[in-house]
């Protein structure tokens, strides 16, 4: 019984995301609006973590399963594949470069910020510990 809460839990969300992407004009993908009402909820603690856990790590599990019909379509069409092979290769290298270099910088702009933070912290307990020790004198 706990795996179908669980299971009907997550698919909550999912019905959800389907009504916002009708309501909603937006290029948006309901799946998206499902997950990312998932991470709010369990970000601000709205729907606790062991609420969809167990069901989470099955469907993350029997996750390849999904991977069989698409793949196997892949294989259906495989003379679309061979005459335009070039530029499947040309798009997904670039696509995977462009990934990783806006990855870089969005990781060293949180770093550079989370140093500047921790310097001003530490120099806001420098001075507080300058205050506390001449109170002490």
């Amino acid at each position: 019984m706990k795996f179908v809460k669980q299971f009907f839990l997550i698919a909550l969300f999912s019905m959800v995301g389907e009504l916002l992407n009708y309501f909603i004009p937006l290029p948006i993908p309901a799946s998206i609006y499902g997950l990312v009402l998932m991470f709010f909820a369990l970000h601000f603690k709205i729907c606790p973590i062991s609420a969809v856990k167990e069901t989470g790590d099955f469907l993350l599990g029997i996750m390849p399963i999904f991977f069989i019909a698409p793949a196997i379509a892949l294989l259906a069409n495989i003379e679309v594949l061979k005459a335009h092979w070039l530029f499947f290769l040309v798009v997904g290298v670039s696509s995977t470069v462009v990934i990783m270099v806006a990855s870089g910088w969005a990781t060293q702009i949180i770093i550079r910020i989370s140093n500047r933070k921790n310097r001003m912290n530490e120099a806001e307990n420098v001075e507080n510990s300058e205050i506390a020790q001449k109170r002490r004198k």
